[in-house]
């Protein structure tokens, strides 16, 4: 082996496949060896059977996911790249991502927006997300993890912020066998929330313990949208989180929102952003309750909807969950459509990985079949603009969404 090159990793007979179609993960059972015993992070080489120079990524001993691709050998001057080589690289994808988002007329009437969007950015592993003037980052991977110190000296040279935030409790961490981390990287702060704006309303932010890194941007455009079907109708929103459909619900001129969510800290803090948008008391309904159970108790009741909201957690974050994350979009979808005054307007949401759009869409259709109706759709939904999909990479899509009509 040569000792100025890096280690190689050697793919099995045939496997290059979607490395040569430029998706950016190899998986562990595509290798057929590497050099030596690597560590997580590590720089590789990678080469096809038949020793064709493929790739550069980053190794990672413990995930399914053993390789992460940082750059393909047609991206490339020569046929392997140092440590600070890479950090070269790294820095003109970065600026390559703010320069997108300063021109994206998308988030011209929001102050919190997503930087960097992992393999979508070229940027494996690695999440950034802006609020006003505090960046909360994910380190996802090995690779990302290798390079932190790096990559926080590289996002307080691209963007103007006040305070960095790291946010890398993600469940994927444990796949990467990384521990969970939190905390401040560059800063100081006595605070664990700010407010921003977006599309005329406020909304406060847990950016330490709040959902994912405080707050579901991957959502903006569709939040919106619902203003459009909101006037005098009446309004439920499930899984309401911090209410940012029921907010813009509201906004709409809806004549009632009731909103539902198991989480306690969630509704007071939709208490407070209906407080701090000035929203009539009288205007709104918040409900701590399993959101399964409280759809059968509203059917009991005979309760009914003009507008109905669904936007659960993920019910299937691997391909080996879908089955069961099937049934649960089914029940769920059944029920809201049988709760849905005729005409009524259905928003459903996945952001499951493992269930595709198709696979959605033929869910909702089951759903609806189940519930003795006719549905149309009327549109589709994906995620906001500043969460882009790289063509290469399609599990970067992984929000859809449908607006239905109950007929």
């Amino acid at each position: 082996m040569d000792p100025n090159r890096n280690p190689r990793l050697l793919l099995k007979p045939g496997r290059e496949k979607s490395i040569l179609r430029r998706h950016p993960w190899i998986f562990s059972g595509a290798v057929e060896r590497v050099d030596r015993d690597l560590e997580g992070g590590e720089i590789v080489d990678v080469f096809s059977s038949t020793g064709d120079f493929l790739a550069v990524g980053a190794y990672s001993p413990n995930s399914q996911i053993r390789c992460r691709v940082w750059a393909f050998s047609n991206d490339l001057k020569r046929d392997s790249v140092t440590e600070s080589d890479l950090v070269e690289i790294i820095k003109s994808r970065m600026d390559k991502a703010i320069g997108n988002r300063l021109k994206d007329k998308n988030l011209k009437n929001s102050n919190a927006y997503r930087l960097v969007h992992g393999e979508s950015d070229l940027l494996p592993g690695l999440i950034v997300d802006v609020y006003g003037d505090v960046a909360v980052v994910q380190f996802l991977s090995s690779g990302i993890e290798k390079l932190k110190e790096k990559l926080l000296e590289l996002l307080l040279q691209t963007i103007e912020i006040n305070l960095v935030y790291e946010r890398s409790d993600a469940e994927v961490r444990a796949l990467e066998g990384l521990p969970e981390r939190s905390g401040i990287l560059y800063g100081e702060s006595s605070e664990s929330q700010l407010t921003i704006s977006e599309n005329d309303l406020k909304f406060v932010v847990n950016y330490s313990g709040g959902h994912k890194t405080g707050f579901y941007l991957d959502q903006r455009d569709n939040r919106y949208k619902i203003r459009q079907y909101s006037e005098n109708k009446e309004v439920l929103d499930c899984f309401c989180y911090s209410g940012g459909f029921s907010l813009n619900a509201m906004a709409g001129g809806a004549s009632k929102v009731t909103s539902v969510d198991t989480s306690e800290e969630a509704l007071a803090t939709l208490k407070e952003n209906i407080g701090l948008n000035n929203f009539s008391a009288s205007n709104y309904e918040l409900i701590q309750m399993d959101v399964f159970k409280q759809l059968r108790l509203f059917r009991d009741q005979g309760k009914e909807f003009d507008l109905i909201v669904l936007d659960p957690p993920k019910f299937a974050p691997t391909r080996k969950q879908v089955e069961r994350a099937a049934r649960g979009y089914k029940d769920i979808n059944l029920m809201a459509m049988k709760l849905l005054r005729s005409g009524g307007i259905l928003f459903t949401f996945s952001c499951s990985g493992g269930v595709d759009q198709d696979l959605f869409q033929k869910i909702i259709a089951g759903a609806a079949l189940d519930a003795g109706g006719n549905l149309q759709i009327i549109e589709r939904m994906s995620q906001a603009s500043d969460h882009p999909v790289l063509s290469s990479f399609p599990e970067g899509e992984y929000l859809k969404g449908l607006i239905c009509r109950k007929l």
